[in-house]
């Protein structure tokens, strides 16, 4: 129990006002205590947080590039991109390399890691849609999500407690951006990614097309994010998504205007 507002509180008023000040200072003291113990304790739980996104998130990653049997090059160099736009130092690098390790060993429990991630950032809804957004990102690293991959995909998901249709949605919205080869969507395939992407039917109205996107845009504004525990370092990851989010809206309002 903190008591150093008590203290300076109650002998400064004592010290100007007598025991009468005194009191009132101990009063007021003990306000500033609590106030400040607030504060330490949300401070501890944001640092909590961040550790659980960063370690979480590279497990996690192991698992999921495995999960068809092998890591490839192509989900490597995608991997140590996601490090490059956390601009993590060579020290958090090694760290996130030895998490990545952890996560594509044989025995890995992703339930139990998810279970946990989820009691420490289940009260933040949008930081577990970009966790599962990053690991989206890097199946989709050989140009499409392999079958295996994305039923991994499917089993964090529902850890997470996120639908099978908002899981379609985050999929969507980084297939065209992500995905290409052979796999890559044809412009009508793009066009109903991102109606899918925006959470919205083709038949919807301009206004709600444009509510959705409004709505995802703030939920994915990177000081938003970083207030609820996004690491500062993440900034980049988060401006991509909404780049990604505007372009989904774009090819809607493009395909409505052409058809007019």
């Amino acid at each position: 129990m903190s008591w150093i507002g008590k203290v300076v509180g109650a002998g400064l008023g004592f010290w100007i006002f007598g025991w009468i000040g005194g009191g009132i200072g101990l009063i007021l003291g003990h306000f500033l205590d609590r106030f400040l113990g607030r504060v330490k304790r949300v401070g501890g739980q944001l640092l909590q947080v961040q550790k659980s996104f960063f370690d979480t998130t590279f497990t996690t990653l192991g698992f999921v590039s495995k999960a068809d049997g092998r890591v490839s090059e192509a989900e490597i160099r995608a991997t140590e991109a996601v490090m490059t736009q956390m601009r993590l130092t060579k020290a958090r690098r090694r760290d996130a390399i030895r998490a990545f390790n952890r996560g594509k060993a044989p025995g890995f429990d992703p339930d139990a890691t998810i279970r946990r991630f989820v009691q420490v950032c289940g009260s933040q809804p949008t930081l577990l849609r970009v966790f599962l957004e990053i690991q989206i990102q890097v199946a989709f690293a050989d140009g499409r999500v392999d079958p295996a991959e994305r039923e991994a995909l499917l089993r964090i998901a529902q850890a997470l407690g996120v639908s099978e249709t908002d899981f379609a949605r985050l999929e969507a919205l980084l297939a065209g951006h992500y995905q290409h080869g052979p796999g890559a969507p044809t412009t009508a395939e793009a066009l109903e990614n991102a109606y899918r992407a925006l959470g919205v039917e083709k038949t919807a109205s301009d206004a709600e097309v444009k509510r959705a996107y409004r709505k995802l845009m703030s939920e994915h504004h990177p000081d938003k994010l970083i207030a609820k525990g996004l690491p500062d370092s993440m900034v980049e990851l988060a401006k991509e998504r909404t780049q990604e989010i505007q372009k989904a809206y774009e090819t809607v309002t493009r395909s409505r205007q052409t058809s007019r």
